[in-house]
C-alpha cells in the first residue's frame, strides 16, 4: 500500500459503506480481523477514481464521566416561569442560601450565567 505524502488533500464522496462480514468485505476482514469496524468505498470529487478505505478499532477505554460543577443561581419570587424552568431541569432550592443550585453546564444551556453568585459562607 503506497502513501502519498505530497497529494494534496480532496473531498472524496462515500458510496458505500459494508460491514466486516459483507460481501467485499471478507478478504478485509482476513487481513485486519477484530479491528476491523467496517470498509469504505469512496470516489473523488469527479467520480473517476474508486478508493477503497477501512476503518480500524485502534484502542477503547471507558468513558468516566465528569463531576458536575454546581452553581448558585438568584432569581426573584416574582419569576414563576423561571423558577418553573430551573427546577425542570432538575435545579434545586438551597434554603441555608436562598438560592437555587444546578449544574454549570444547564445553567449555559438555559443562558442564565449571568444569574450565578457565590453564596455566603455560613
Amino acid at each position: 500500500m503506497s502513501h502519498d505524502a505530497g497529494r494534496e488533500r480532496t473531498t472524496y464522496r462515500v458510496i458505500k459503506t459494508l460491514a466486516p462480514g459483507d460481501r467485499g468485505a471478507i478478504a478485509l476482514a482476513r487481513q485486519y480481523g477484530r479491528a476491523l469496524v467496517c470498509v469504505r468505498y469512496r470516489t473523488d470529487a469527479r467520480g473517476k477514481v474508486r478508493h477503497t478505505t477501512v476503518e480500524l478499532l485502534v484502542g477503547s477505554t471507558p468513558i468516566r464521566p465528569r463531576a458536575s460543577k454546581l452553581v448558585h443561581i438568584r432569581i426573584q419570587p416574582h419569576e414563576r416561569a423561571l423558577h418553573a424552568m430551573i427546577e425542570a431541569a432538575g435545579g434545586r432550592w438551597d434554603a441555608q442560601h436562598r438560592l437555587w443550585r444546578l449544574p454549570s453546564r444547564v445553567a449555559t444551556i438555559l443562558n442564565l450565567r449571568a444569574r450565578i453568585v457565590t453564596p455566603p459562607k455560613v
